[in-house]
């Protein structure tokens, strides 16, 4: 599964935006019919959407499309405009149970038998917005058979912040136990590749990158963002840097000159080192590689 370094919203009512997205260089672009969708737009928004899934997906690019919630009586309706053989994923906003996920899988799958997609294909991205979603992400991911990805919101003032009432700062130190939480329950449950939402503001790109880099060290694989500006720095900062890769292969290397040996662990860089380390080293390859690198 290729991993999304960088995942971009982009209103499903704007098609001169959504043609546009796709030279900013994201992984993965949400074209949203949620939040960044007036009311009286969201009907009309739909076509326009799919249209856009399908003109991205030709151009290569990896899209999903965010529905509007159940709660607010839209939500097949959306389904049944946008599911195509193109579409990579759709994100359902404001989930709080198991049973939100099965709901959408027994939609999706009626969907895709009729438009000819074979079921389970469209993947359904567990988005952490709300309380009860953060508190059960691994029973969320273990038992809905569509999710692959988890991205926990992390953001100020949005519905993550009012569903848990941190005050939002910069150095982010309100939010380590919900970042360290979910990226533990995540890769408990065999989710290799967790992101997260926790920058929003356009034009600190400084303070973007320190968070970026921040989220890398608690070990998200990638940051979904609010502004094509965005996307280059999360990208480099998700990007193993050539220094890293060839740390890897050495290591790897060394360990294999020790191993005919008869050696088990040997001393590289003035780290000791073993076969654990060797796991590591190759699981940071293998995502260098599913990103387009040559290692």
């Amino acid at each position: 599964m290729k991993p999304y370094r960088s995942a971009l919203f982009v209103p499903g009512n704007r098609p001169a935006w959504i043609e546009k997205a796709v030279g900013y260089g994201a992984d993965c672009l949400i074209l949203d019919l949620e939040d960044s969708v007036p009311d009286q737009e969201k009907v009309a928004a739909r076509p326009i959407t799919r249209a856009g899934v399908e003109a991205l997906k030709a151009k290569g690019q990896a899209v999903n499309v965010r529905v509007n919630g159940f709660a607010t009586g839209l939500t097949f309706d959306d389904l049944e405009a946008v599911v195509c053989p193109q579409l990579d994923g759709v994100v359902l906003p404001k989930v709080e149970t198991a049973a939100d996920l099965h709901a959408l899988d027994a939609l999706l799958t009626q969907l895709e038998r009729r438009r000819g997609v074979p079921v389970g294909t469209i993947e359904t991205p567990l988005g952490c917005e709300t309380a009860k979603a953060m508190r059960s992400i691994y029973e969320i991911a273990t038992s809905c058979r569509r999710v692959r990805r988890v991205s926990l919101a992390a953001g100020p003032g949005g519905d993550a912040a009012r569903a848990i009432g941190y005050q939002w700062s910069k150095d982010g130190m309100e939010t380590l136990f919900l970042r360290s939480k979910a990226v533990l329950d995540a890769r408990a449950a065999g989710i290799e590749y967790p992101t997260i939402s926790s920058w929003w503001n356009i034009k600190d790109l400084e303070g973007l990158e320190k968070d970026a880099r921040w989220n890398r060290q608690l070990g998200y694989r990638g940051m979904t963002v609010m502004h094509p500006s965005h996307v280059p720095i999360v990208n480099r900062v998700f990007t193993p840097a050539a220094d890293e890769i060839e740390y890897y292969q050495g290591l790897i290397a060394a360990m294999a000159e020790a191993e005919k040996k008869g050696i088990a662990a040997v001393t590289y860089k003035g780290d000791m080192v073993d076969e654990a380390m060797v796991k590591t080293a190759r699981e940071m390859l293998e995502f260098a590689r599913s990103i387009g690198l040559k290692t």
